[in-house]
């Protein structure tokens, strides 16, 4: 069984930001277990069970419409920034959609920070590569970024562009002011370092896979948090409060490796800790087969729990948002992610192929998340799901009803979570330029939603 690479979660870019949402009990294919109410309720708890009031349930739903973002126009590009979002759109279709709906200044610094990243991924990622030479070129990559001629020729990946004409990228890099290459640097070196560490290891502990998932996508929910603060569109503690912006990372990654199991294990790559697994396998591959199916969906269960612990920073940490372009961008993957461990929840099809939900159903969550109402409303519908599939038998039933009952209390219309300003329509300032993009909007917005549902860019 390969090491515990970042290869097979890779980072917050490549891999935790196209995820499976359903929406209204929407099905996932070839299970039933994701509907609402499907899955078995906890023994006498339907009658208990806490619903939204109905003027909570319209509000989160409704309101006034959020214009979608309209794609900035790259004639004003200099030649390098253009090649550089050229390589944004060839590397991540879905990722470059928000990206680009970014303020300007900001949009150019994330930009360059995901290319930065895309190209240390793709490092670790080739096989090719031997461990000797591999190790260094992680842990010296950030380096590269004041290194105007470096690049590397030699990778067999389908990203290698990025490392071919990192000239181009670097001098891009170089270009930008300051305190955004302060951040990118660091972040480049903190991960590289991780994930030299992790190349040769397996996740055994909770607290290793805490770790692992800090340095593919808690650093860089940290370093996009600091360049939001860094831009001055957002509050200096959101990028000083590095713990809420790891769990932003880390609520991500979980939920993509757990929904992944089986695509990992036919790809030969480990990513549950052993710690968990182990009360229920005597190796992880075993929860694959299908006498084992209710032991597996046990273990799968006990992880959900531990990854809805994140969910009350992530709730605390969109709170603090006050930009609209900020707020779409963290909070979309975000509401994506909540509703994926929803329909994975207690779903035996997690172990008997892909969990698939409708294009559809990934656009609606997009288009809803735009303020903190609506998404404390998601959250509220999702955690509600859960709990109706909680087995009365399932050895971490009680801790689950408890993270349940804490999120569900956050989500609250009068909870006491921090809340901003609610967003009045924004870009109004676009009005006219909706009807002659609308279509070629729709279609990127249709293949962004494509790419979240088919859960990978590869």
């Amino acid at each position: 069984m390969a090491s515990c690479s970042a290869k097979a979660a890779a980072s917050l870019f490549k891999r935790t930001l196209v995820l499976s949402p359903p929406r209204g009990g929407g099905r996932c294919s070839g299970g039933s277990g994701s509907s609402l109410g499907a899955g078995r309720a906890r023994s006498g708890s339907g009658s208990r069970l806490l619903q939204p009031p109905p003027a909570f349930r319209a509000r989160s739903l409704t309101g006034p419409p959020t214009p979608p973002p309209v794609l900035f126009l790259q004639d004003s590009l200099s030649d390098g920034l253009r090649v550089c979002y050229k390589y944004l759109n060839e590397t991540s279709r879905s990722f470059a959609v928000v990206i680009q709906a970014l303020d300007e200044e900001l949009r150019h610094a994330v930009c360059i920070f995901y290319l930065v990243l895309r190209a240390l991924d793709t490092v670790e990622d080739d096989m090719t590569i031997s461990l000797e030479r591999k190790v260094p070129m992680l842990q010296n990559f950030h380096s590269y970024l004041y290194q105007p001629d470096w690049k590397f020729t030699g990778s067999k990946e389908k990203d290698k562009q990025v490392l071919e004409d990192f000239p181009t990228i670097s001098l891009e890099f170089r270009k930008l002011a300051k305190a955004y290459r302060d951040v990118i640097a660091d972040i480049c070196h903190k991960m590289g370092n991780g994930m030299a560490e992790f190349l040769e290891k397996k996740v055994d502990s909770e607290k290793e896979w805490d770790k692992y998932c800090h340095y593919v996508a808690g650093l860089v929910g940290i370093g996009l948090s600091r360049l939001f603060a860094a831009s001055e569109l957002e509050d200096p503690v959101v990028g000083q409060d590095t713990e809420l912006a790891n769990s932003m990372g880390l609520f991500l990654q979980k939920t993509n490796i757990i929904r992944d199991y089986l695509e990992d294990q036919m790809e030969g790559r480990e990513f549950w800790p052993k710690e968990v697994w182990s009360k229920y396998a005597k190796k992880l591959s075993d929860l694959a087969n299908p006498e084992n199916i209710d032991k597996a969906v046990q273990c799968m269960n006990e992880l959900i729990t531990n990854a809805l612990h994140h969910v009350p920073d992530v709730l605390m940490y969109l709170s603090r948002l006050k930009n609209q372009s900020v707020f779409n961008f963290c909070a979309i993957p975000q509401v994506m992610a909540i509703a994926t461990l929803a329909a994975c929840y207690n779903n035996q099809q997690v172990f008997r192929g892909v969990v698939k939900i409708r294009k559809g159903q990934a656009v609606t969550l997009m288009m809803d998340a735009t303020n903190m109402q609506a998404v404390k409303a998601i959250m509220y519908q999702y955690i509600e799901e859960i709990y109706q599939k909680i087995p009365s038998t399932d050895p971490s039933s009680n801790k689950t009803q408890q993270i349940v009952s804490s999120v569900r209390s956050l989500s609250l219309p009068s909870s006491p979570l921090a809340s901003r300003t609610h967003y009045s329509p924004i870009y109004l300032s676009c009005i006219m330029l909706l009807a002659a993009l609308s279509w070629q909007y729709l279609s990127t917005v249709s293949k962004a939603a494509e790419d979240y549902v088919h859960a990978g860019e590869n």
